[in-house]
């Protein structure tokens, strides 16, 4: 909904934060990094608990710097609201949630299309989609099978704590309240877009 309001670039801010995606090299990946970030071969639970972590730091990234720009704005319900709305996306994405990882790559999508896109949006948002490619491959799995088999989540470091506890506690707790949020807020996606199309054949 970034692109519903005059804003400044938040690029700056954006750069910085995916260097800080919690892509450390302690889960081992055979493939080619870039490939693994855009690409990746999904053949297990470890792959997609480490996309799914990546998708969840990328939303933390956009809900935090689109904050920060709102408040500079001085919006800062709507940037109250952005915010909540790109965390428990991220949430969601966390804990495997098809309609979260759809719902946040669609809404990034909408933005940098509207608003205009630039080498980080287009990063951003192959990376969204990458997370919702393996949130739906997984989601075909049989829940029986050794792939399905969810990977222990970790609590030693506050990046643990943050990225597979917290993630972990809060879904069940939020996830109605989650998709009524989505549902508003794409609402308001789509009147900011037609309003935005209209202002510009006008």
């Amino acid at each position: 909904m970034i692109f519903l309001f005059s804003t400044p670039s938040e690029n700056w801010g954006v750069i910085s934060a995916v260097q800080t995606l919690n892509l450390s090299d302690s889960m081992p990946r055979s493939e080619n990094r870039i490939k693994s970030l855009f690409w990746p071969s999904i053949q297990s639970s470890s792959d997609v608990d480490y996309l799914g972590a990546q998708g969840y730091w990328v939303c933390v990234a956009v809900a935090v710097l689109s904050f920060v720009v709102f408040i500079i704005s001085d919006q800062p319900i709507t940037g109250t609201f952005v915010l909540l709305f790109y965390y428990l996306s991220g949430v969601g994405v966390r804990e495997r949630s098809r309609y979260a990882a759809g719902c946040v790559s669609v809404a990034y999508l909408a933005d940098m299309f509207a608003s205009g896109p630039s080498i980080v949006r287009i990063v951003l948002a192959a990376l969204l989609l990458s997370n919702f490619r393996a949130t739906w491959i997984a989601a075909r799995w049989k829940p029986d099978s050794e792939e399905a088999a969810p990977l222990p989540r970790w609590s030693e470091t506050w990046t643990d704590k943050f990225a597979d506890k917290l993630p972990t506690f809060l879904w069940p707790k939020v996830r109605i309240l989650y998709f009524i949020l989505s549902v508003c807020y794409l609402i308001l996606a789509v009147i900011g877009f037609i309003f935005i199309i209209h202002r510009r054949i006008g």
